[in-house]
C-alpha cells in the first residue's frame, strides 16, 4: 500500500468500527471507538472524510446523516502495515510478533478457536508449499537435467559435424595435394620421356649426318683413288710413248 493512502492510527480505530460493524454514521464510529475516548463529531467526520479522499472508504446518504463503508477489507489494509511491522519491530519474525499480540491481552473462546483454526491453516499451507516447493524443485532439476541432456547432445552433433568437416577438409587438402604430386610427377616423366625421345632423336639424326658424311668421304676417296689411277695410267702411256719415240729416233739415227 502506498503512503499516500496509508490510514493514521485514528483512521485505523474508524475502519476497525467499519469491518465490524458494517456501513456506519459518524456517530456510529464515535460510539464505537475502540480506545472508548470522548471526541468530538466534527474530529471523527474529519477522519471519514479523508478516508474518503483516500479511497479507503465511500459514503451514501442513510435518511439525514451519511453512511461510511469500508472500499478495502481488513486483510487488503493490514497486510502491509502488519509486514511493516514484523519488520521493523521483531527483526522479520512472525512468531515474536504473534506472541506479543497475544500477551497484549485476553483471546475469548472464540478467538481462540478462530486462531487454532488459522493455526491449523498456516500448516497445511506451509506443508502445502513446501511440498508444492519441493514439486517445483524435482520439475526444475528435471528439466535442467533434460537440458543438460539436450545441450550434451547438441555439443557432441556439433562437436561430431565439426570433426567431420575438419576430416573432410583434410581429405581434400591430401587428395589435392596428391593430385598434385601425381600432376607434377607426370610431368617431370613426360619431360623426361620428351628428353629422351629429343636426345634419341638427335642420337639417330647425328648418326644418319655421320653416315652420309662418311659415305660423302668414301665417295671422295674413291674418286680420288680413280683419278690418281687414271693420272698415272696417263703418265706411265705419256711415259711410255716418250721412251718409244726416242728409242725410234735413236734407232733411225744410227
Amino acid at each position: 500500500m502506498s503512503k499516500n493512502i496509508q490510514p493514521s492510527d485514528l483512521e485505523l480505530q474508524a475502519l476497525s468500527v467499519l469491518w465490524a460493524l458494517g456501513p456506519s454514521t459518524v456517530n456510529d464510529v464515535i460510539d464505537n471507538f475502540p480506545d472508548g475516548k470522548d471526541r468530538a463529531y466534527t474530529t471523527i467526520l474529519s477522519v471519514m472524510q479523508s478516508l474518503e479522499r483516500k479511497g479507503l472508504v465511500k459514503s451514501s446518504r442513510s435518511g439525514r446523516a451519511n453512511s461510511y463503508s469500508s472500499t478495502k477489507s481488513q486483510k487488503e489494509i493490514m497486510a502491509p502495515i502488519m509486514t511493516e511491522l514484523v519488520n521493523n519491530a521483531f527483526n522479520g519474525s512472525v512468531g515474536d510478533a504473534a506472541i506479543a499480540i497475544l500477551s497484549a491481552g485476553n483471546l475469548t473462546p472464540e478467538e481462540k478457536d478462530a486462531l487454532g483454526q488459522e493455526l491449523k491453516a498456516h500448516k497445511a499451507m506451509a506443508k502445502k508449499k513446501t511440498s508444492k516447493k519441493a514439486a517445483a524443485k524435482k520439475v526444475a532439476k528435471k528439466a535442467t537435467k533434460k537440458a543438460a541432456k539436450k545441450a550434451s547432445k547438441k555439443v557432441a552433433k556439433k562437436a561430431a559435424k565439426k570433426a567431420t568437416k575438419k576430416a573432410a577438409k583434410k581429405a581434400t587438402t591430401k587428395k589435392t595435394a596428391a593430385k598434385k604430386t601425381a600432376k607434377k610427377a607426370t610431368k617431370k616423366v613426360a619431360k623426361k620421356a620428351a628428353t629422351k625421345k629429343a636426345a634419341k632423336k638427335a642420337a639417330k639424326k647425328s648418326v644418319k649426318k655421320a653416315a652420309k658424311k662418311a659415305t660423302k668421304k668414301t665417295a671422295t676417296k674413291k674418286v680420288a683413288k680413280k683419278a690418281v689411277k687414271k693420272t698415272a695410267k696417263k703418265t706411265a702411256k705419256k711415259a711410255a710413248k716418250k721412251t718409244a719415240k726416242k728409242a725410234a729416233k735413236k734407232s733411225s739415227s744410227k
